[in-house]
């Protein structure tokens, strides 16, 4: 459930985890999941679906989003501007990016875009999920796009773990040496609170990460 606290802004759940207060509804649950999923759709993969104009950094403008969903569902004939801020600010990976009047999603693209996202606080390594029949060929040929335009990196080990049960039950985690892969020439960009972006990784700048023990968490089936 979405809603909002008058002194400390927008939250997912029942109450204001800062002030337990119950705050002002804004979305419920099915609302929440079926606002999200359209989102992601329209801003990483089919945005002509909905008529959507979408620059070459991934941006739509948040007037024609909206506008858009009310088409395709009347239903959400209630839908405002500050709904869809509020989802972006309790989403808790961290996928989308509002500003002024223009909203993106930061990756899981299939789109070729020019996203320009941060390239600072790189951490000196980052971690990839995959399977154990890829793995060898992976540190053997290098990482490289599949179904995405960029390669998706987890900040820790746990958050490779985690994305890699969506498709697995014991994935594998490789870990990339990002000092040495930005040194070589690659670029490698923030794109939310745990997912980092790049074009390729050499085979060179990839070893098996050594086995972690981790804090289980639910896996989500859009990373």
């Amino acid at each position: 459930m979405l809603r909002e606290c008058v002194d400390h802004g927008y939250f997912r759940g029942e109450k204001c985890p800062v002030c337990g207060e119950a705050g002002k509804f804004l979305m419920s649950e099915e609302e929440l999941s079926r606002i999200g999923r359209t989102m992601a759709g329209a801003l990483r993969h089919f945005p002509e679906k909905f008529d959507l104009k979408m620059d070459d950094q991934g941006f739509v403008y948040m007037r024609d989003f909206i506008s858009a969903i009310k088409r395709y569902n009347p239903r959400y004939h209630w839908l405002r501007p500050h709904h869809i801020v509020a989802l972006i600010e309790t989403d808790p990976k961290g996928r989308y990016q509002v500003s002024n009047d223009l909203i993106r999603a930061t990756y899981g693209h299939t789109l070729e875009l020019d996203l320009r996202l941060p390239t600072d606080n790189i951490p000196d390594c980052l971690y990839y999920p995959t399977t154990q029949e890829e793995a060898d060929i992976i540190l053997e040929t290098g990482l490289k796009p599949s179904d995405r335009k960029l390669v998706h990196l987890s900040k820790t080990y746990g958050d490779a773990l985690n994305a890699g049960r969506v498709r697995t039950e014991s994935p594998v985690i490789l870990e990339i040496d990002t000092v040495a892969l930005i040194d070589s020439g690659e670029e490698v960009q923030r794109a939310a609170r745990t997912v980092y972006l790049v074009r390729s990784v050499p085979a060179e700048f990839l070893r098996r990460a050594e086995e972690q023990e981790v804090v289980e968490a639910e896996p989500t089936e859009d990373e």
